[in-house]
């Protein structure tokens, strides 16, 4: 299994700090949101990951080599030319075969912390096949929808009241999930060359299983606002 961070993204809610650097490299606790994300799929065994970047790329570079990549094998995506979202950068990656060989890839966002046990995502993975996304049942406005079978059926807003697909369970969505080859064979149904992965399993959900995986005791926080760090940093120590 292979590892994708992403960490391309502006960073423009944590500005002025994105205004001199990457959000991958806002430090957190001592760390680089980056270090945290490596250093949790390492703990998990997975050694092998990719990061793609676009805003301050070279500085994303230049530290992961003067760390060694964290003790972890890490290859770099650029997309400096073009930033491409979550989805678009995985198609980037799969069509350039980057570290991938017909391997389930777990996928994360950079400046989400959780305390989710990643080794047992991984053992679900493996013992049903499908892919997971990471979910839980915090408020927020936007939706994935599920069907009876823990299933992925839908996407809701609820504060608009706009439906894609089919209603369900309602779950939120974190930011990391497990995806099966079968499910990244089916990027290049997407014409597009920027697009986002809610997006894809949208258009996937029929042909490619999405399951639903709500870890116990599960606690996060998206590190996406400036105002937040203090807290961030809290949360972060208590993980």
């Amino acid at each position: 299994m292979v590892g994708l961070i992403f960490a391309a993204g502006l960073g423009t809610r944590l500005k002025p700090l994105t205004d001199t650097m990457p959000k991958a490299l806002v430090p957190l606790a001592g760390k680089p949101l980056l270090q945290w994300q490596v250093e949790k799929l390492c703990d998990a065994g997975i050694t092998d990951i990719i990061v793609n970047v676009h805003h301050f790329p070279d500085m994303i570079i230049d530290t992961i080599r003067a760390n060694q990549g964290w003790g972890c094998a890490i290859t770099v995506s650029d997309e400096r030319d073009l930033l491409l979202d979550t989805g678009g950068g995985l198609k980037k990656i799969k069509n350039e075969k980057i570290k991938i060989k017909n391997e389930p890839i777990l996928a994360c966002n950079v400046d989400i912390l959780s305390n989710i046990d990643i080794k047992d995502l991984i053992r679900c993975y493996e013992q049903t096949g499908i892919s997971q996304l990471v979910v839980s049942e915090r408020s927020t406005q936007r939706y994935l929808c599920f069907d009876e079978q823990n299933t992925l059926c839908g996407w809701t807003n609820i504060k608009t009241g706009e439906i894609k697909g089919s209603d369900g369970r309602h779950l939120a969505f974190s930011g990391m999930q497990i995806l099966s080859p079968e499910v990244l064979s089916h990027l290049d149904e997407m014409p597009q060359e920027k697009f986002s992965l809610i997006d894809f399993y949208l258009k996937v959900m029929n042909k490619a299983p999405l399951q639903a995986y709500v870890p116990n005791n599960y606690r996060m926080m998206d590190v996406g606002k400036i105002d937040q760090i203090d807290e961030a940093e809290h949360f972060a120590e208590s993980l």
